[in-house]
């Protein structure tokens, strides 16, 4: 544990950002669950927003964010083709 006033302070700020991230990850990896299962555009269209939420906050990688939402987008033209 750290002794100076200025770091203990700084521990209490990155645990509660952690616990944050952690709940900001973890209903991101739900929504895109649902989206993935789901057969409807309205779950898809909400998980592409939460990655841009996460991408913007952070939480993932620029290039990790694309990735997903393209393949997104794959799976929502296919539904609407259909």
């Amino acid at each position: 544990m750290p002794n100076i006033k200025s770091a203990k302070k700084r521990v209490k700020v990155i645990k509660a950002k952690t616990l944050k991230n952690k709940m900001i990850k973890s209903n991101l990896k739900t929504v895109l669950k649902n989206a993935n299962a789901a057969e409807e555009a309205a779950a898809i269209k909400l998980a592409i927003k939460k990655v841009d939420q996460a991408a913007a906050k952070g939480i993932l990688h620029k290039n990790n964010a694309a990735r997903k939402k393209s393949q997104l987008a794959k799976k929502l033209n296919a539904l609407q083709a259909q």
